[in-house]
This record gives C-alpha cells, sequence and structure tokens, in this order.
C-alpha cells in the first residue's frame, strides 16, 4: 500500500464494504421494481425479472441486519465522518477543502437517516400492492423518496471521496493490510474490555457528543430508535396505511 495512503481500522473496511454493497444492491433492484411494476416518473427499457421483489427484499432484510453495528460504528468510531457544529456554515465557503469535507459528511448523516426511512417504510409495505397496481400508498411515497436520497447521497459521498482523498483514500478502503493491534484475534478482548467500561465509556461519548455536537447527538437517537422501529413495526401492523 502506497505511503500515502490512510490506514483504515478493518472494523470500518468491513463494515463500510458490507453496507455498501448491501446498499448499491438495494438501491439497484428497488429501481427495477420501480421500472416492473410504477413507471410513472420514467422507465428504462429493461426486461422485467419475476422475482425481483423478492430479491429486493430479501437484500433489504440483510442491510437491516447489518445496520445497527453501522450506525453505532459511524456514530461513535466514525463521527468525524458525520455532520459537525461548522459543517452548515462552512457551505458558504464554495470551492475550499472545508467546502468538500462538510458537503461529504451532511451526505454521510443525510445517508443514514434516509437509510431508517427506508428500512421502516419497506417493512410497512405490502408485497401485493405493487403487483396489483396499487401505487398510492403513503408508505410506498415515503420508500421512493427515501430510495432518491440514498441515491443523491451515495453520488455525493464517491464524488466527495474521490475530491478530498482521491486514489489513495480509495485504495485504503478496499486494502487487506491489517496492523497487530487492529487483528480480529484481539477483537474479543477488546470486546470484553469494552464490555468492562461499558457504563462510564458510554457517559464520557454521550457527553461529549452533547457538549460538542448536539445536533449529531439528536440525529443519532433519531437513527438508532428508527431502526428499533423497523424491527419491530411489522409485529403490530399489517401495512395497512
Amino acid at each position: 500500500m502506497s505511503r500515502s495512503a490512510p490506514y483504515q481500522p478493518l472494523l470500518l473496511r468491513i463494515l463500510h464494504g458490507v453496507s455498501g454493497i448491501l446498499v448499491i444492491a438495494a438501491i439497484t433492484t428497488g429501481f427495477l421494481v420501480y421500472n416492473t411494476f410504477d413507471r410513472r416518473f420514467g422507465k428504462l427499457p429493461i426486461p422485467a425479472i419475476g422475482e425481483i421483489q423478492d430479491i429486493h427484499g430479501t437484500l433489504a432484510l440483510c442491510f437491516l441486519l447489518v445496520l445497527p453495528a453501522f450506525a453505532v460504528y459511524s456514530f461513535h468510531a466514525g463521527y468525524k465522518r458525520l455532520l459537525q457544529p461548522d459543517s452548515l456554515q462552512n457551505l458558504t465557503v464554495f470551492g475550499r477543502p472545508s467546502w468538500w469535507v462538510s458537503l461529504q459528511r451532511i451526505a454521510n448523516t443525510l445517508m443514514l437517516i434516509a437509510s431508517v426511512l427506508a428500512v421502516i417504510s419497506g417493512r410497512m409495505m405490502k408485497e401485493e400492492w405493487l403487483p396489483s397496481g396499487e401505487l398510492n400508498h403513503i408508505w410506498y411515497f415515503f420508500h421512493l423518496g427515501a430510495w432518491a436520497i440514498m441515491v443523491c447521497c451515495l453520488a455525493i459521498h464517491l464524488l466527495m471521496s474521490s475530491k478530498v482523498g482521491g486514489v489513495p483514500l480509495l485504495i485504503s478502503m478496499f486494502s487487506l493490510k491489517v496492523r497487530p493491534e487492529d487483528s480480529p484475534t484481539k477483537w474479543s478482548s477488546r470486546f470484553r474490555s469494552w464490555l468492562s467500561n461499558f457504563p462510564p465509556n458510554l457517559r464520557v461519548q454521550i457527553n461529549h457528543l452533547m457538549e460538542n455536537n448536539l445536533s449529531l447527538t439528536i440525529i443519532e437517537v433519531i437513527v438508532l430508535v428508527g431502526i428499533f422501529v423497523a424491527f419491530i413495526l411489522p409485529l403490530f401492523f399489517s401495512g395497512n396505511e
């Protein structure tokens, strides 16, 4: 690996890679579902795939299972890549490095929020709605909106990553290099240590975020509660509006 390439923690690379693959796959199959059953906002001449709705649902469920770990990691170990107190202010200085970085941080944060909206609305939809032509359910509109936001944020994330970090950053996310202290063999001991210090560590992190980045703390609560809701809502509702 090039010396100029930053080192990315192995857990970040795994969570980022798995989440990224599932997001791109879900976005792609989501469009194919739309292109098969809806098409009111435009369409592409792509042959319909009979089981595309089931494929999309399976990928979305896999993403939901990974999302809690990725969200917790993002809001704590990776919080510097998310919304910062000066992010909105930096958007007024177009063209400067701080503008590009802030735009990426905002897009990353919006993608987490849109992901929660996507999994909640997707879980609340009924499989028979689209095949039967029922295209005006509120949950379906929420799902379409979340899809559009995720597409835009993903594009910004990729473009800004290339702009801010260039090739070295992209290489670092796919690198197989593992530092000794970052080895999976150390994860169990580090996890036990983290559990033993969980209450004080959690308080310190929460206090730090609330004192320095209250907005991100509020967003974290919204995202984590939303993920929990995505898991339990189908137990209480059948998807009726």
